[in-house]
């Protein structure tokens, strides 16, 4: 993005908390609904207050035309929405938009992006990279918002703010996460990211509106049985049901499949160990014959031969980045909560339902 979008704040005390204008969240959530299941990215708006990121205001970014670049439109589309925010065709755009909001005296201050998921699948690295790169290149107190758009069609909003810790921030721009590294910073999968609790904020007028709505009729005082016409009459069973959530099945399943994929580094790890084990073990046989030819050598009186040149005939595996080994981890973890979460309800009434049953049995044996 331009300098024009880039703000320069005081340095103050860590980021606090982060406030949505409730227009915001409307517009986020419309934005990822008409694209579900594919991603969605945009710029976020507002400014920094006593710690308090408030979020006043934001738009998506442009969507590219897939069909014109690859044979998979879908897998396409959706790598093009990941990098939209620090892609070098979209600056123009965010120029242009953050120039038009400050001619009409709108916060065009960039204080982050935001981005939509499905049941928390987000952990990856380009959202690491697009994180990075606002929080290293434009504004160091910005925040990623992620809107989860099947959680949040159960009835519940589902908007989280994140950031980089420190430590993930140093490894990053080192751009070595081999062990050395990932232990010289203590850096575990525990500390990628922080999540900063998130309010909605309704403005007066707004506030001023809702409390004029129409209010539900109140009942006549004078009749001990007349009820307000939106209380049921009839019993509800919905919370004995006890069927399994979909999302449940869903959640477990990709859960399933980030093991699997756990399994895969692995296995990539294990296999760099033997193969460095064993160029060292050649290394460790190399010098050791170097060593008893210049024993040999010097009481010929003979020039000794370097012991260096183990450096260019034998070259030692690269150790593979341990990046994708913590965000899966990372990843891993968010899905047991999530599956935790699903089953806490559904647990409890398993539990009643077997107890009954039990009794019911007993019951008929005798």
């Amino acid at each position: 993005m331009a300098d024009k979008s880039k703000i320069v704040l005081p340095a103050s005390g860590p980021l606090k908390s982060v406030q949505v204008d409730a227009l915001v969240v409307l517009k986020i959530c419309k934005h990822a609904s008409s694209a579900h299941p594919q991603v969605i990215t945009g710029q976020l708006l507002g400014m920094d207050v006593d710690g308090e990121l408030q979020v006043t205001n934001s738009f998506p970014f442009p969507s590219t035309d897939p069909s014109t670049s690859s044979n998979d439109p879908d897998s396409n589309l959706a790598s093009a929405a990941a990098l939209a925010p620090r892609s070098k065709a979209s600056a123009w755009y965010q120029t242009e938009m953050v120039r038009c909001l400050r001619e009409m005296n709108v916060d065009a201050n960039s204080v982050g992006w935001y981005q939509s998921a499905n049941l928390g699948n987000f952990l990856n690295t380009n959202f690491i990279d697009n994180q990075y790169f606002y929080q290293n290149a434009l504004n160091e107190r910005t925040v990623a918002l992620v809107h989860d758009t099947a959680r949040s069609a159960q009835g519940a909003l589902s908007l989280r703010a994140f950031r980089l810790t420190p430590q993930f921030m140093a490894v990053q721009k080192e751009g070595k996460f081999t062990s050395e590294s990932l232990a010289k910073h203590n850096l575990t999968y525990r500390d990628i990211l922080i999540e900063l609790p998130v309010s909605v904020h309704n403005s007066h007028l707004l506030t001023t509106f809702l409390h004029q709505l129409d209010t539900p009729p109140i009942p006549n005082p004078f009749n001990p049985f007349s009820q307000p016409s939106s209380t049921p009459l009839f019993p509800n069973f919905d919370s004995l049901d006890l069927s399994i959530d979909p999302f449940l099945e869903k959640n477990c399943d990709l859960l399933l499949d980030s093991i699997e994929t756990h399994y895969t580094e692995l296995n990539n790890s294990q296999y760099y160990q033997r193969q460095l084990a064993r160029e060292q073990t050649k290394i460790a046989a190399w010098l050791t014959k170097r060593k008893q030819e210049n024993i040999l050598r010097a009481a010929a009186k003979q020039p000794l031969l370097p012991e260096n040149e183990w450096t260019r005939l034998f070259k030692p595996p690269v150790e593979p980045s341990r990046l994708e080994t913590l965000l899966n981890s990372r990843q891993i973890e968010q899905y047991a909560k999530q599956v935790d979460g699903f089953t806490a309800s559904v647990t409890a009434k398993m539990f009643a339902v077997n107890g009954g049953l039990s009794k019911t049995q007993e019951q008929l044996q005798l």
